[in-house]
């Protein structure tokens, strides 16, 4: 079923949650991407009409994907738009991570870091913080397939405190749309129910512009191979069947169980 991304309708939906907004430190977690870039102008355009402001956080790495001319070029949009980004530098190199058995695991770990430190040098009250995420309904499908080969496939250990448990509870929490923690920040992934080819769709028709340069380590992550396969074969996803999926074959866990997550831990 294709699913067009449509603001207006996605405003109505989400409309109770983004008038909680106003007086908030919302924080845009933006890398450049189609899905964050889409993210980025609904919450925009609903903050001039809810009433909120946010601020734009964006980790520059890995390097190569972030030129001098890349980010001019997506910084003169965004700010013509009153959008100020406010580009983190990460003291490493790509050649940091070129020799790793998976470069996206050091990767990662570099952004965790990073947003750990945007979050204790702004020094917020949690209770005011919420984050902005894009993620898409093709990551958390990428998700599922990722989980149920490794499930059929693998001998790994699937205890909790294992890497592929925390693998499993890194990966799950993303299929919420809200969650509202135990110490009164909430996270928000504003695309989740949609498909990546209606976003990409949508970023195509408006002209927003995003990176250019693909990763060279994409090949690395699943979610990436799997999304070629969603573009070639036409294949569109219901959120609502997929979550129910989720649920009843993955044992997906009820938000309580991340919603009660301390903020180090779930950082």
């Amino acid at each position: 079923m294709n699913s067009a991304v449509d603001y207006s309708s996605w405003k109505e939906e989400y409309k109770s949650i983004l008038e909680t907004f106003s007086g908030k430190n919302v924080m845009m977690l933006f890398s450049g991407g189609k899905d964050s870039s889409l993210a980025m102008d609904f919450i925009l355009r609903a903050g001039k009409e809810v009433g909120f402001d946010f601020k734009v956080h964006a980790g520059a790495f890995p390097v190569h994907r972030y030129t001098d001319s890349e980010r001019e070029s997506i910084e003169s949009y965004w700010n013509k738009r009153g959008i100020n980004i406010i580009w983190h530098e990460v003291a490493e190199t790509d050649g940091n991570i070129n020799n790793a058995a998976n470069p996206c695991f050091p990767c990662r770990k570099l952004r965790r870091e990073l947003l750990k430190t945007i979050v204790t040098d702004a020094g917020y009250d949690m209770e005011s913080i919420i984050f902005i995420v894009g993620y898409s309904l093709w990551d958390i499908v990428g998700y599922s397939i990722e989980h149920i080969l490794s499930d059929i496939f693998s001998n790994s250990d699937k205890r909790v405190g294992t890497e592929k448990n925390q693998r499993f509870m890194e990966t799950a929490q993303r299929f919420y749309p809200l969650l509202r923690m135990k110490e009164g920040y909430m996270v928000f992934r504003p695309l989740i129910k949609y498909n990546g080819a209606d976003i990409e769709k949508c970023i195509r028709e408006t002209n927003i512009p995003v990176l250019s340069i693909p990763c060279k380590f994409k090949e690395f992550r699943p979610k990436r191979v799997f999304e070629k396969y969603y573009l070639d074969t036409g294949i569109h996803f219901d959120y609502d069947k997929v979550l129910k999926f989720a649920r009843r074959s993955l044992g997906l866990p009820g938000i309580s169980v991340f919603t009660s997550i301390v903020i180090d831990e779930y950082l």
